[in-house]
Order: structure tokens, then sequence, then C-alpha cells
């Protein structure tokens, strides 16, 4: 009996990292469905991007739960970074920091994320190396 080989457009990411047996390449939700080789990096680079800044959400969280906030005060009014709480509250709800506030924090990631968070000098030793000469350790 002979046998056709069938050949999706995933299994020509079959070779990447992170891909594992039984699975393969996970992609739920089809998101490589038609796509090139360019699509797949660029589609690494922000997935490697965003898992940082989740874990460095994270990281935050920890630290402020645990009671260490930025010493000085937020505004010219006298807050201090510790008399807002924690977590989500600090940014929605009766006591959270004003919306200017809010705002400057958006517009602050924004700049990182254009500007900061990217391989500028274009060396890059691999997928995700935003050292950018600056923090080389």
């Amino acid at each position: 009996a002979s046998q056709k080989a069938t050949s999706t457009k995933l299994n020509s990411f079959e070779s990447e990292i992170g891909a594992q047996e039984p699975l393969g390449l996970y992609d739920p939700l089809g998101l490589l469905n038609d796509a090139d080789q360019a699509r797949f990096d660029r589609l690494r680079y922000v997935e490697l991007k965003h898992g940082r800044i989740a874990q460095l959400a994270f990281l935050g969280q920890i630290v402020t739960r645990a009671g260490i906030h930025l010493p000085g005060n937020i505004d010219f009014s006298g807050d201090s970074f510790d008399s807002y709480p924690d977590g989500a509250a600090a940014l929605f709800g009766p006591e959270a920091i004003p919306q200017e506030g809010f705002g400057q924090i958006v517009l602050f990631i924004g700049l990182l994320e254009l500007f900061v968070m990217k391989d500028v000098t274009g060396t890059a030793e691999f997928p995700g190396d935003f050292r950018n000469g600056a923090l080389d350790f």
C-alpha cells in the first residue's frame, strides 16, 4: 500500500524551539496558518517581550504586597507611594492614583515599547536580546 505524504504549513515550524511531542508545534488559535518564517520570528519576538513584561508585573505585585514601596512622594501634594493601595486598586477604584498619573504610566510604557524594548543596534545574539549595549552582563 502506498502512503501519501501530507504536509501543512505548521510542519515547517516543527523543528523550532518549543515544539514537543505529542503536540508538536502547539498553535490552538491558528496564528501560524499561512505564515512564513518572518511572521513566525515576529510572533516569537513578541511572545518573549510580553512574557518578560508579565514576569516584571508579577514581581511588582509580590514586592508591593510585601509592603515595599518607593520612598518619597508620588505627587506635589505630599501623597506618599505607600498611601495608595496595592495591585489593580491603585489604578481603579476610589483610592486610585489620579487619572493623570495613570496616563503618565501608560505613556511611559508606550515609549518603552516603541523606542527601548527592541534590538536597536541590530546585533542581537538571540530572539529577545534587548540589551542594546547598555545592560551587557
